[in-house]
């Protein structure tokens, strides 16, 4: 340390009066600085769609929950390529679907037939016969999230329809 920091009273009195401003100076001009500017919001806001809202299905039925088990919830990825098909069946539970990519054609029987095309939500038809079917030339990939209770299969096959 420098001789005349040690052996000088007033140059000592200034030295700490002298750090003692530059602590306040600094410490004025952070507090300064938090409160005179806004904080800036991290990217946490986002952008909301509603896909579906309802309480009925494609063909009009009543969505009901079923009753007797636990709830149990099940969310699958389908992949269907080109040409291929679901197959005839129900769901006896309430199936939310959603559009990936690609477009579905679903056979209802005797209700007609629907087009669901990527970004479409639905609720299924519980209990009727269907059969989905990719008629175009690249994959269709479908988001079914099906609302049913433990022991209860989603999708049960099933003979077709007659016309």
């Amino acid at each position: 340390m420098p001789k005349c920091w040690t052996n000088s009273k007033p140059q000592q009195a200034l030295l700490l009066i002298a750090g003692l401003l530059l602590g306040c100076a600094l410490l004025f001009n952070s507090s300064a600085a938090e409160t005179s500017q806004p904080a800036t919001p991290t990217e946490t806001s986002s952008e909301v769609r509603t896909i579906l809202s309802t309480d009925r299905t494609v063909t009009h039925e009543s969505i009901q929950y079923p009753a007797g088990a636990q709830a149990h919830l099940t969310a699958m990825e389908i992949v269907l390529q080109p040409g291929q098909q679901t197959g005839w069946h129900i769901h006896p539970v309430p199936l939310f679907g959603y559009i990936l990519e690609g477009e579905l054609t679903v056979d209802y029987g005797p209700s007609g037939q629907r087009i669901y095309r990527q970004g479409e939500g639905f609720a299924e038809a519980t209990n009727q016969a269907h059969n989905g079917h990719n008629q175009g030339q690249k994959p269709v990939k479908i988001l079914a999230v099906f609302m049913g209770m433990e022991g209860v299969q989603g999708t049960a096959a099933v003979p077709s329809p007659a016309r």
